[in-house]
């Protein structure tokens, strides 16, 4: 897989700041970048074409690769259905397997048992079971600091649920930590200072002082084990989730920073036990930070990004060598106030650049109708009428700030920016396979419902001209959704093509139109604009590059026909599409239009 190629130098660096599309000369083709990214490149090598467990028989083999290549998928406690998504991803091409995680809860004790309470101040059945020496695991913690100090005490208390398990990496201080085991789950206490510093020495005896208590609800068995046997096996890459910040109960939407260094103490020991572990596997891609801001230009002033940068830090001291993937989202409306301009996101992903970030995935917004897929001559047409449900009846123009290429042109920029000041990033683009609503939803919460594999090639066509790689949110639920699924339309119509660029270019003393996209063997180009078009066989008159050294998604291709562009009169906008000798053709055409 090329998921992480160079990146392009400054000199091109005013071409993706140009106006979208507005179809550019070879001098001002879009840039390509140069520089090398954190990820690390050469996806792993699927261990044998098939296998068996008691699960069944899987294959290893890729059967109808789309352009997508890595997905979101939800914790199961069944281990058979790792196995089947796994699977599924993998035949329509997925190599990157993306985790939901968990939260680290604050939580009361009662007073009398010692036993934690849920958040609506009944005792949390989670934990019943926690016990030692017939004491609530709280109560025993105690009474161990206690004994090494009686001034010593427990502040405050945490939680941490997880379907993970643990090795010995995970505890400092195995004298006053441990693992309890009691049935299926395995609890694992933590003991730590409040301000994250987590004192190597061990010594609970010199200092009568005030300790947080982590109690992780684990598995008996590692959820992360299986997943990344199975990402050797399948040659995939998994992203596990970081434990994800507790939240201000007066701004749900960011981090509660009063709970940072206890987050940080989580976030290293977990790390941790990764590093003895996994540090040498292939398979593990890199993890996941799941807490979602808001792509804005107020984004470096918000608190969540101390949080961010907390934990980042850990990673790199941890993991070194390992990306952090992040996936903020967009809000293009214009009728809400906190709706964003794509030059203000673009400052957004700068601040999220500055946390150590590797990976920012954007998401593109138009599953939960935040952002419109649009051209600039389609500012005037009705939204889609999916879209209804969130911005009411409107035009384009006057229900978004922008369309996703927008957006995610100025963030590819910003990207160059970011990295000829010395940071490593990539710019993913994570395409919602979903809609806003739906005769059935297709989630277990909430009222998305299914979208369509013609939607969807619509937005990879937006975004992927500028981004090294193409993800979804997500497999569970999404795309197994509905009749047909949205997997089953991907695996019948995964070999039509899909544009996703195309610029003015000469060769020799020909001019002529460059196609980026996928899918182009045996393709024909098809120009249209008003009072003319013209069909060019690009194995006939043209070259197609299967390869191009670039950084570009996996599956991309390029292709160059001749064309004389002094015929379309200029600021006339122009319709490309390409068509394959199946028949299928683009389902959306590329709009672009001469610069006058």
């Amino acid at each position: 897989m090329r998921w992480l190629f160079v990146l392009l130098g400054a000199a091109i660096l005013t071409a993706v700041a140009a106006v979208i599309i507005v179809l550019p000369s070879s001098s001002q083709e879009p840039p390509r970048p140069t520089a090398s990214s954190k990820a690390p490149s050469g996806a792993p090598t699927p261990k044998v074409s098939e296998f068996t467990d008691p699960c069944g028989t899987f294959e290893t083999k890729e059967r109808a690769p789309y352009a997508v290549t890595g997905y979101w998928i939800t914790p199961r406690s069944n281990p058979c259905t790792w196995r089947h998504q796994l699977e599924e991803i993998h035949t329509v091409g997925g190599d990157t397997i993306i985790r939901i995680g968990y939260g680290l809860q604050f939580r009361s004790v009662d007073s009398g048992t010692g036993e934690v309470k849920a958040k609506d101040g009944t005792l949390d059945p989670l934990y019943k079971d926690c016990v030692e020496d017939g004491l609530s695991c709280h109560d025993a913690a105690e009474r161990d600091l206690r004994q090494a100090n009686e001034g010593n005490r427990i502040g405050r208390t945490y939680v941490y649920r997880t379907d993970e398990s643990f090795g010995n990496g995970i505890f400092r201080c195995p004298g006053m930590e441990r693992a309890i085991k009691a049935g299926k789950r395995v609890y694992f206490r933590l003991i730590a200072p409040p301000d994250g510093s987590d004192d190597s020495t061990c010594d609970f005896t010199q200092k009568a002082t005030s300790y947080d208590l982590i109690l992780i609800a684990g598995s008996a068995t590692d959820s992360l084990s299986e997943l990344l046997n199975l990402g050797d096996q399948f040659g995939m890459r998994i992203f596990p989730a970081l434990p994800l910040a507790p939240r201000d109960p007066d701004v749900p939407t960011r981090a509660n920073v009063k709970h940072i260094g206890t987050l940080t103490t989580l976030t290293r020991r977990i790390l941790q036990d990764y590093g003895q572990r996994f540090a040498g596997r292939a398979s593990l891609g890199g993890v996941y930070q799941p807490f979602e801001v808001q792509m804005a230009d107020t984004l470096a002033s918000n608190p969540t990004l101390q949080v961010y940068a907390d934990q980042h830090t850990v990673v790199e001291q941890e993991l070194p060598g390992k990306p952090i993937l992040i996936s903020p989202y967009l809000d293009a409306r214009k009728r809400v106030a906190f709706g964003q301009t794509p030059k203000q996101v673009a400052e957004g992903f700068k601040a999220l650049v500055r946390t150590g970030v590797g990976i920012i995935a954007p998401q593109d917004s138009r599953g939960t109708g935040k952002v419109g897929l649009f051209w600039p001559d389609e500012r005037d047409s009705e939204v889609d009428e999916r879209l209804r449900p969130v911005v009411g009846e409107a035009t384009y123009g006057t229900a978004y700030h922008g369309s996703t290429r927008d957006y995610y042109r100025e963030m590819a920029a910003a990207r160059e920016e970011m990295l000829q000041a010395g940071h490593q990033v990539d710019l993913w683009a994570n395409v919602e396979a979903f809609e806003p609503s739906g005769d059935r939803p297709c989630a277990p919460q909430g009222t998305r419902g299914k979208t369509d594999k013609k939607r969807l090639d619509q937005a990879v066509t937006m975004a992927g001209r500028y981004v090294q790689k193409i993800v979804s949110y997500m497999w569970s639920d999404f795309m197994t959704c509905g009749e047909p699924s949205l997997e089953s339309e991907i695996m019948s119509d995964w070999q039509r093509p899909v544009a996703v660029d195309a610029i003015r270019r000469g060769r020799d003393i020909q001019d002529g139109v460059e196609v980026r996209g996928y899918n182009f063997t045996g393709a024909t180009v098809v120009i249209e604009w008003p009072g003319g078009k013209k069909e060019l066989n690009v194995a006939a008159v043209g070259w197609l590059d299967q390869n191009p050294f670039e950084d570009v998604p996996e599956g991309m291709v390029t292709a160059w026909v001749p064309f004389d562009w002094t015929q379309v009169p200029p600021g006339e906008w122009v319709r490309i599409s390409v068509t394959v000798p199946s028949g299928k053709s683009t389902t959306e055409p590329l709009h672009v239009r001469i610069s006058a």
